[in-house]
């Protein structure tokens, strides 16, 4: 396996590279952080052989229906980690080869947050996932890239979000859930 070495990382986002089999062939300091912690390992031998086992324990659930499915959250410590991954084909020798990249994102610590947002306001579930991702800063593109939607149903659904909330720009919606949490 491939390793950065155990530096501090300037990003908090874990990256793994993992083979069909699910064996780590690639992971970032930071994501080495998220899935040993709190053991502190002496060796890489060690660190390998305790990521490996770690990724499947950590980052895969049983499903009886399909084999193995990534989790879309887990916990490491105190901290929630949204998990997401990319299949990513490429070409080794000549054989094509399916591996999964895999990134490891520290969630938000305001999920309670969106919650008191959503209530006041009745936003629907689609728009409470636009507010999420709009409150980190993301653009219409990025949001509906995330979202598996068109840029311009993303602009439908913060229009629909505009109008709930009394507000009529997209940093009126920010400003109102800030004002919206800060006061309850």
């Amino acid at each position: 396996m491939q390793k950065n070495g155990m530096t501090t990382s300037a990003s908090s986002e874990g990256f793994l590279l993992l083979d069909p089999s699910m064996n780590p062939i690639f992971v970032n300091p930071a994501a080495a952080q998220i899935l040993v912690y709190p053991q502190k390992l002496d060796t890489q031998r060690n660190l390998d052989r305790y990521l490996a086992s770690r990724i499947r324990v950590t980052l895969f659930s049983e499903q009886p229906s399909n084999g193995s499915a990534l989790v879309p959250k887990f916990q490491s410590g105190r901290r929630t980690y949204l998990c997401r991954s990319f299949q990513v084909n490429g070409m080794a020798n000549g054989d094509s080869q399916a591996v999964l990249a895999v990134l490891l994102e520290r969630a938000s610590a305001k999920p309670a947050s969106l919650a008191q947002l959503s209530e006041r306001f009745h936003l629907t579930t689609r728009e409470q996932e636009v507010a999420q991702f709009l409150l980190q800063g993301l653009t219409s593109k990025e949001i509906g890239t995330r979202m598996q939607i068109s840029p311009n149903t993303v602009k439908a659904f913060l229009r629909l979000i505009m109008v709930k909330m009394g507000v009529s720009t997209r940093s009126g919606i920010v400003g109102k859930a800030f004002i919206t949490v800060s006061c309850e």
